[in-house]
């Protein structure tokens, strides 16, 4: 049974002193509900309001708030009497069987006082938390710190629906110990790895870094595609195209052989090489062979000299777990897997689809038969599967909830019908599809292949005609359109024969070139992850994030580009820890955690084999801390790079050694390492050692107009750095406007910004400017300002004034207002119909409700915040109150630790990583 030491710091503190954790007697519950009064407690208040619509009336329904207890997350939360102790910081005393130290944060002290409030008048309690390993923990944290002396169930359900409630109301059992306690053991080990791993990255790379055990795998993931991004050679090659037409209607062919040998295609090239793979049997054409080959065959006859026919029927995808719906929200929707998340655990919360953490394709009964209605309904009996189609799920060690994701109930709310708006119903109706598709007919396709002969070469022209859409009716991979994505797919081929002699239109020489791979996508990744056994798909969500935040990472164009500190860690980790990040290595962890789950392996010799002894991670720590140059930890070196990258203490730069001279300049932020060549390195040092490129004069000014790259990017510079003109006016460049594209006149106009447009007809000046999320027009009249973003096809050096009034007259954005002014508005609250409203204070980011203001978590994005996590946060806040004052009854003030009321902002001293 899952032991925890706990924090005693007073009669104020309402945790259990330590021991009281034993199991003790309780007494059955009755098997279904009573008639005395019953606290159920779930996570959040949304879940609460969602639920209590399906209970009796004597039920009271109260919420968490997440976990009301954890290891604590800085030394500042460590109780006195234990801050001595060598393991402390850890949070887990390795030296008394790694038992786990957890206290309750300032905050959560409330919210307990009033579980605790609530419990002295019930009956009966019930544990209503989600049915996954994280809330079987958050129950056992609510038992064990609670202390009930009347009967305790546990209570689950997959979904919040009225027949649902119900059914688990009759189903209740007992907290799932061995559950817990693999949930606690992944913690620990969690908690082992990042906080023995992340100091010495601290005194060896840069401060506020971080290692985790799916975190710094995951970095190396990235790291390695960078590599060969880095390593790849390109091939060129060339082919033939052929516009020919029969019967008056065009299709187009491709050469494909020259005298009986194939002609050579990028999977024919070595990518560490650009040449062909050796023995390879195929034929290369360069530009001159191609050209003389097309002057050779324009004046032939064309003849078709094969047909070929074949039938491919395709089934279905199954419906999504947690990964797949991440993968398909970031390809179709465009969401990040964090917002993903956040939109579906609304959507569950709210009742609209089954729990969004699960590794399981399964679909119950009820739902197999609410979607094979939905298909009859919408599509017609022919597009029915022949039978109910049951998916196999196959992902190693699905240990989650029980069920695919789906829409809840026994019948499926069409979308159009659910009320939902924006991303909320964009997820829902992705969602539907997809299960609904599951229940659908095969669809039948006719691939066609007509082969052409042209004096010694042969041509290939491909069609593809659709029979029978069947599922592709409703849903489609990758496309937001099935209509749509059904005409793409066919390739129409005019009626063709054997020794038909198709007209030749045009015949073109065409270049190619191979391509690096490509960088991951969050999807991309996370489908990685899952298929190497790395971790579980309900936290890749907050791994990608950590990755992103720590700086390991950046998001560009969608996809996630490692950055050169990334490259750092991961080449120490390498060199120092080859298991920690080795994907093998970490898979059989995953494992070894899932068969601790189910009993098969004891936990308490895994972890003290993993952090003891000789051979632990703790002693090799010690080892390597001794051994690893601080130096070479922070310096990369790049095969065929004749100059090191050095992570420094603003940032990376690059150093180059010239005689007896040393060269270094910084490297800007937004440079993918695979992309640093010597010639980029020449232009950072001539601008250091020369300075910058000259423009020209500014003619008002007669200053020099300079381009620069400095640690942001590229920009423009007007005159120089003097004692007198220390900071020069700057402009960077617009996205998408490259160095060598800059000219007098675009610098100009870069430095004359803001420009003013003109007056706007109710008042006040109209501007465009670029500022720090890119190019603008604002609206100023007295102190109150309106900005909107440009869109992508407009100009802030030409946008005119009826333009600007346009955007303007947009609704508004999320950024760039006033700060008097909310950046975002979330909706009414539920109870009086009030604003809740985003802003930005000067610590960060907050919400606000009347006179409640409420700061928004370390991981919450502003972008994507919705009007029910606004709602939690302060429904939180009111529960733990404003300013803390002296309690007669604890004699304690407001604690250290009491952060969480506070707006986003910088983290406090001393305080430790967060782990993946």
């Amino acid at each position: 049974m899952p032991r925890s030491k706990r924090s005693p710091d007073g009669s104020a503190d309402p945790t259990p002193k330590a021991g009281s954790g034993r199991s003790r007697t309780r007494q059955p519950s009755p098997a279904g509900p009573g008639t005395g009064k019953a606290l159920v407690i779930v996570e959040s208040p949304t879940k609460a309001r969602t639920i209590r619509n399906y209970l009796p009336d004597h039920y009271r329904v109260e919420a968490s708030m997440g976990h009301i207890r954890d290891l604590p997350p800085s030394a500042d939360e460590v109780p006195k009497e234990l801050k001595g102790k060598r393991w402390a910081n850890l949070g887990v005393n390795t030296e008394a069987g790694f038992e786990p130290l957890y206290v309750i944060p300032e905050e959560k002290k409330k919210v307990v006082r009033s579980l605790q409030e609530a419990l002295r008048e019930a009956d009966e309690l019930i544990l209503a938390t989600d049915e996954d390993r994280e809330g079987e923990s958050i129950s056992w944290h609510l038992r064990e710190v609670l202390q009930p002396r009347v009967p305790t169930r546990r209570m689950v359900f997959h979904e919040i629906t009225r027949e649902a409630i119900q059914r688990a109301l009759l189903e209740r059992r007992d907290i799932d110990e061995q559950l817990v306690r693999a949930q606690e053991t992944r913690r620990i080990l969690d908690r082992l790895v990042g906080y023995t791993l992340s100091p010495l990255l601290w005194k060896k790379i840069a401060a506020n870094l971080s290692a985790g055990r799916v975190q710094s795998v995951a970095v190396r993931v990235l790291v390695e595609r960078e590599r060969q991004r880095r390593a790849f050679r390109s091939g060129q090659y060339w082919n033939l195209r052929a516009e020919l037409t029969h019967l008056e209607q065009p299709f187009e062919a491709r050469l494909h052989a020259i005298q009986g040998t194939r002609l050579a295609t990028g999977s024919d090239f070595d990518p560490a090489t650009g040449q062909i793979v050796a023995g390879r049997p195929v034929r290369q054409l360069d530009e001159a062979a191609a050209e003389t080959l097309v002057a050779r065959l324009r004046d032939q006859v064309w003849q078709v000299a094969n047909l070929e026919e074949r039938q491919v029927t395709r089934r279905p995808a199954p419906p999504f777990t947690t990964s797949t719906l991440q993968q398909e929200a970031n390809r179709k929707l465009r969401l990040s897997a964090r917002e993903t998340m956040r939109t579906a655990q609304g959507l569950y919360e709210r009742g609209f689809i089954t729990y969004m953490r699960t590794d399981s394709v399964h679909l119950s009964q009820q739902a197999i038969d609410a979607a094979r209605a939905c298909v009859e309904q919408m599509y017609g009996r022919e597009y029915l599967s022949p039978q109910a189609r049951q998916a196999t799920t196959k992902t190693k060690g699905a240990q989650e909830a029980h069920e695919a994701i789906r829409p809840a109930g026994a019948t499926f709310q069409l979308p159009q019908e659910t009320g939902l708006a924006g991303r909320d119903l964009a997820l829902y109706d992705l969602i539907w599809k997809r299960t609904v598709a599951s229940q659908m007919a095969e669809a039948r396709q006719t691939q066609l292949t007509v082969h052409l002969q042209v004096a010694d070469c042969e041509f290939r022209a491909s069609g593809r005609r659709i029979d029978f859409p069947g599922y592709l009716r409703a849903y489609v991979e990758g496309s937001d359109d099935p209509e749509a994505a059904l005409e793409n797919r066919e390739v129409i081929l005019p009626p063709l024969a054997l020794g038909d002699e198709p007209d030749c239109l045009t015949l073109t020489a065409q270049g190619h070139e191979t391509q690096p791979p490509d960088r991951y996508t969050e999807a991309s990744l996370v489908k990685t992850l899952e298929s190497e056994g790395i971790g579980r798909p309900s936290t890749y969500a907050t791994i990608i994030g950590t990755i992103v935040d720590r700086g390991y990472a950046q998001l560009v164009n969608h996809t996630l580009v490692p950055t050169f500190t990334g490259f750092a860690v991961t080449q120490l980790l390498e060199q120092n820890f080859p298991d920690l990040v080795d994907t093998q290595f970490t898979a059989r962890m995953e494992q070894t955690l899932d068969d601790i789950s189910t009993g098969e392996v004891d936990w308490l010799p895994y972890l003290e084999q993993f952090y003891l002894g000789e051979g632990g991670l703790e002693s090799q720590v010690k080892q390597r801390d001794g051994q690893i140059d601080p130096e070479q930890a922070r310096t990369i070196q790049f095969e065929g790079l004749d100059a090191q990258i050095h992570i420094g203490r603003y940032g990376p730069y690059i150093e180059v050694h010239q005689g007896e001279e040393t060269l270094r300049a910084s490297l800007p932020a937004d440079l993918p390492p695979a992309d640093l060549d010597w010639p980029q390195v020449e232009t950072l040092l001539k601008q250091k050692t020369h300075g910058p490129d000259k423009l020209g004069i500014d003619p008002e000014t007669q200053l020099p107009i300079s381009l620069l790259v400095g640690q942001y990017g590229p920009y423009v510079q007007l005159g120089e750095v003097t004692a007198e003109n220390p900071k020069p006016k700057r402009a960077s460049l617009p996205k998408g406007l490259a160095p060598n594209q800059v000219t007098l006149e675009t610098a100009l106009g870069l430095l004359a910004l803001p420009r003013t447009l003109g007056e706007h007809p109710e008042g006040g000046k109209v501007q465009a400017g670029l500022g720090r999320f890119g190019p603008y027009v604002v609206h100023s009249r007295g102190s109150e300002k309106q900005f909107r973003s440009l869109k992508s096809e407009d100009d802030v050096l030409t946008v005119t004034l009826e333009r600007a009034l346009a955007l303007l007259a947009e609704p508004k954005a999320g950024r760039g207002r006033s700060a008097s002014m909310p950046l975002r508005e979330l909706g009414g609250h539920p109870e009086d119909g009030e604003p809740v409203n985003l802003y930005k204070g000067p610590y960060g980011f907050y919400v606000k409700h009347g006179t409640v203001n409420a700061g928004l978590t370390e991981a919450q994005d502003p972008e994507t915040l919705t009007l029910e996590q606004a709602l939690e946060l302060l429904s939180a806040k009111q529960v733990s109150g404003g300013r803390k004052t002296k309690s007669k009854a604890s004699g304690t003030g407001k604690s250290k630790a009491q952060t969480s009321s506070k707006p986003k902002g910088k983290r406090p001293a001393g305080r430790g990583p967060r782990n993946a």
